[in-house]
């Protein structure tokens, strides 16, 4: 009877979580296809693990980066149509916040490298699809439903890479410091799934990045030169937490002062008529 009901149970949780799950599931398939075209060789391009730069490397790599940056536009949109207006705001948010760190932190003081020099064309709209995916997950029954394990395994396994960076042969300071960022949001966040649901999703995204060679992290620090990186840094979901902490705060601020000034354009084109 137990083995039933908890069977039941799990189904019902499922059935539930479905199109959160695929949501998530589809930005992660997404990702990985992106990543895995990117890294194709073409003639004249830098290849994975090499560095070069974007204009110089020809039509057949601008072609590319064109493309995958439009469809990766074209995904997020689809998957954003069916989301509310705040969902929209904060995703659209963490785009424009990312967007301008991945411009200050890659080409401009090289704490991490792009294959072709400079920033993809289909990394700011792939950073709201992380966003999305790992809000769908942290929403999802299934989630929800294991609140408690699922905040143990992140610390659990976030704790055991970041302590692994400290004495690794290559260090990462950084990792630790992020680390412990996300066990400040898992503490006190007002979401507190999703940044496990980010957890997953970033290491993810890290992880396949840094082996495709798509980009590859500095072993120190661009500003101060001392704070070790890992290639990825293992707390790297802890440094996106405070994209999700931006989105959630600023969002409902954005959408007053837009239902404002509908309101009174309004009531201004109202005025008009009776005029």
């Amino acid at each position: 009877m137990l083995h039933d009901a908890s069977g039941r149970r799990a189904a019902g949780l499922l059935a539930r979580s479905r199109r959160d799950l695929w949501v998530a599931a589809a930005v992660i398939g997404w990702i990985g296809l992106v990543l895995l075209l990117d890294a194709v060789r073409l003639p004249g391009s830098p290849g994975p693990g090499e560095h070069g730069s974007l204009w110089a490397a020809g039509p057949a790599e601008i072609g590319r980066q064109v493309a995958l940056g439009v469809t990766t536009w074209g995904v997020l949109a689809l998957l954003l149509r069916r989301e509310t207006p705040l969902v929209r705001t904060q995703t659209l948010l963490v785009v424009a916040l990312a967007t301008c760190v991945e411009y200050t932190f890659s080409p401009l003081l090289e704490a991490y490298v792009y294959r072709i020099g400079t920033v993809p064309f289909f990394v700011p709209p792939g950073h709201g699809l992380v966003y999305l995916a790992a809000l769908t997950l942290g929403r999802s029954a299934l989630f929800e439903a294991y609140r408690r394990p699922l905040v143990a395994a992140t610390v659990v396994v976030g704790g055991a890479w970041a302590a692994h960076g400290l004495v690794a042969e290559r260090p990462d300071a950084l990792g630790a410091f992020w680390f412990c960022c996300l066990l400040g949001f898992l503490a006190w966040g007002r979401s507190r799934m999703l940044y496990v649901g980010a957890f997953v999703v970033v290491s993810y995204l890290e992880l396949v990045g840094t082996a495709l060679g798509t980009w590859a992290w500095a072993a120190a620090d661009p500003v101060l030169g001392v704070v070790s990186q890992g290639n990825p840094p293992s707390g790297a979901a802890g440094g996106y937490g405070w994209f999700d902490l931006y989105a959630l705060l600023l969002a409902p601020w954005v959408l007053r002062v837009a239902g404002r000034r509908s309101a009174l354009r309004r009531e201004r084109g109202e005025r008009l008529v009776v005029q």
